[in-house]
């Protein structure tokens, strides 16, 4: 490899022998760098390589800090939860939901508690239906060991 076909800023876009290339980027105090090496001749640009870093990094920085976060909140039933605490749980949820949170909603078996799976079923499914118009069902209701788990997203408004 004797030759580089140089690209860049303030150069004569063109086929040059790797010395001068050198020079030529020695001489604008930057630096030559390979870009393209399974070309034919190789593809080499002349520019400040800290420089060419440093934005490389500040756009992936830009790319990170638009991508979204899910963030998922927890809420935990008993199979024999009371009215009261049903509606005191919900009002959070609803919270969590409309503040963009995805919602993990489930009931805990204890023991012996795990015969009243219909009844943690029905209070999941409950709470998906009153809570309707603020998200949809990403997963029903569905058993996990002691754990009977439901997934809610919120909707996009």
């Amino acid at each position: 490899m004797d030759e580089v076909r140089l690209v860049g800023d303030n150069v004569e876009i063109g086929v040059y022998k790797i010395d001068i290339a050198k020079k030529l980027a020695r001489d604008m105090e930057l630096d030559l760098v390979e870009i393209s090496p399974k070309a034919i001749p190789p593809v080499c640009k002349v520019i400040d390589y800290k420089k060419f870093l440093y934005e490389q990094k500040k756009k992936e920085k830009a790319l990170k800090s638009k991508a979204t976060k899910v963030v998922i909140k927890e809420i935990r039933f008993g199979p024999n939860t009371d009215e009261h605490d049903y509606e005191f749980k919900k009002k959070h949820a609803l919270k969590f939901l409309q503040d963009g949170a995805k919602l993990k909603a489930f009931v805990f078996f204890k023991g012996r508690s795990i015969i009243y799976k219909d009844a943690g079923e029905i209070l999941l499914l409950k709470l998906a239906q009153e809570l309707e118009e603020y998200g949809k069902v990403e997963q029903m209701p569905k058993l996990e060991g002691k754990r009977m788990i439901m997934f809610i997203s919120p909707k996009k408004n």
